[in-house]
């Protein structure tokens, strides 16, 4: 069982230091994992297999290199769908765990989230694309596009708002496999929201442009999402924003396609 899998791979110290080493700095090679703890490569081959095997630390292939991230999907899991069934202790320790993961789960410039949904690879690509899909799980947000390369993909902030064009394209799409677009700048509509001065606000325009990609894998009777959205300059402010963002949108829209149901997320 998952459940068992992931208690195991968290109840080692050495399994422990190394997912504190990825909070600390996510997007790791095994080398340098191994030289900042003192491990040994053997030691560490084998403590990121665990860690992988639970899903806690997913790795991707930049070049020849093979880095390692934080995954929060399955602390969410436990905290959102299995954890109240267990006393108030078990439930604050985890809940600390889940707040880490989120909080730190991502590098400098990217962050990478990975979930299991059962579900099909169609209806998944329908839910990222489809805009009444996108609104039960986003609340009422989120983009619209034909969804076609090259296509401007619009975004509206509330059902009032008519979607709006800032400056979003999609890149790939490749249904049901991969679906890539530019994410959007800072907008006017955000500065009341957000409390930002005019002089802030000047500031944060100039960021670099970043975009999201989504990978659809089927694995078994499941569906494997990988988001990966990446392209931020170091310690951008839209990378803080979207690395707390994505993680409950991505256990909203779990949620949805397993049981048709959504959770609360803004407070009532």
């Amino acid at each position: 069982m998952l459940m068992d899998v992931i208690f195991k791979a968290l109840a080692d110290p050495s399994r422990r230091r190394l997912l504190d080493a990825l909070n600390k700095r996510n997007g790791q090679s095994q080398r340098e994992l191994g030289s900042s703890l003192d491990m040994t490569r053997q030691a560490v081959t084998k403590h990121l297999a665990v860690l992988e095997a639970a899903n806690l630390v997913i790795s991707v292939r930049r070049g020849r290199e093979k880095l390692h991230y934080l995954n929060a999907a399955p602390i969410n899991d436990i905290a959102e769908r299995w954890i109240n069934r267990y006393d108030r202790e078990r439930v604050r320790a985890l809940a600390d765990l889940k707040r880490a993961l989120e909080e730190h789960a991502m590098s400098q410039t990217e962050f990478v989230y990975v979930t299991y949904i059962q579900t099909t690879p169609d209806k998944l690509w329908r839910a990222l694309t489809e805009p009444a899909f996108i609104a039960r799980y986003m609340e009422n947000t989120g983009p619209e596009s034909t969804w076609e390369a090259g296509a401007p993909v619009l975004w509206s902030m509330s059902p009032e708002q008519e979607p709006a064009d800032w400056g979003q394209v999609v890149l790939e799409s490749d249904p049901p496999r991969r679906l890539s677009y530019t994410w959007h700048n800072y907008q006017p509509e955000m500065m009341e929201m957000f409390g930002w001065t005019d002089d802030q606000f000047a500031e944060l325009v100039k960021e670099k442009i970043s975009k999201v990609t989504f990978e659809i894998e089927p694995v078994g009777s499941a569906v494997k999402l990988t988001v990966t959205h990446d392209d931020f300059e170091p310690d951008s402010e839209m990378l803080k924003g979207v690395s707390q963002g994505w993680p409950s949108i991505l256990s909203n829209l779990k949620t949805l396609l397993e049981t048709d149901t959504t959770l609360q997320l803004a407070p009532e």
